[in-house]
């Protein structure tokens, strides 16, 4: 399903396994960047930490191939970039925007519980750089999962007009093209910033697992590489990879 406008060929199915491994098979066999799949339903779905990821039909399941140029290292600018745009493609159906926040490094919060999440996966390509990277993305439209661990939330909870997942697909796909536009014209500049507009309240207290410690600090913003910076008393820490636990779940004022 392709638009005369969209930089984006879209392939819509009623049901797969994954759209994840659709897109990814895609990508190691040389498929063009602005590749899209979506799912109406998915039967063996998966977030990060390699939890399974409910796929309630109605929500929206989608998986999409980026080849950016650039070095390997700026692999998550890409995860951070689709988290700011998703965000602003869901607000868009919110009668209250500012209830949403976002969650380092892949989720989204609708009143502190969880209405998103995203999985980036990439390749090298052998001479520094991404050969490719596949960006996963599912949104609780109408149903809430039970994620057992964590308090889930979905669109239809809040009121308001709820899409419907292809046409959602096209806002959000729409969304990531104006941002890659800006990335490419004004680097990750504007990312960051946008991202720590509805990022964690500076100063909160974060409490983060990493290779199964707990890391706790005063949230610092991110750096110019996408980390996570906790200000400590022994010194500020600045983090690529982990799960954060905790997070102030107070509304974005000023997104």
């Amino acid at each position: 399903m392709n638009r005369p406008d969209a930089s984006w060929r879209l392939a819509v199915h009623e049901e797969l396994a994954s759209t994840q491994d659709i897109v990814l098979a895609a990508a190691a066999a040389g498929e063009p960047a602005g590749f899209a799949v979506l799912a109406r339903r998915q039967t063996a779905g998966r977030g990060t930490q390699g939890r399974a990821w409910n796929s309630s039909e109605g929500n929206l399941h989608l998986s999409l191939l980026l080849r950016p140029d650039g070095p390997l290292r700026s692999v998550p600018h890409w995860s951070l970039l689709a988290a700011v745009a998703l965000a602003e493609a869901v607000a868009a159906h919110l009668p209250e925007p500012a209830a949403l926040r976002l969650k380092w490094p892949n989720d989204l919060l609708l009143d502190g519980a969880k209405c998103a999440g995203i999985l980036t996966q990439a390749a090298p390509d052998g001479a520094g750089g991404a050969g490719w990277v596949v960006v996963g993305i599912g949104v609780n439209l109408r149903h809430a999962p039970h994620l057992g661990d964590r308090a889930a939330i979905s669109l239809a909870a809040r009121g308001g007009a709820v899409p419907e997942p292809v046409s959602f697909a096209w806002e959000l796909l729409g969304r990531l093209d104006l941002w890659r536009a800006r990335y490419a014209a004004e680097g990750f500049g504007p990312v960051r910033r946008a991202w720590m507009a509805r990022g964690p309240r500076p100063g909160s207290t974060l409490r983060l697992r990493q290779a199964g410690r707990l890391v706790e600090g005063r949230y610092g913003g991110l750096d110019g590489d996408g980390r996570l910076l906790l200000e400590r008393e022994e010194g500020p820490l600045a983090i690529s990879s982990g799960e954060i636990e905790t997070q102030d779940p107070s509304p974005v004022r000023n997104p």
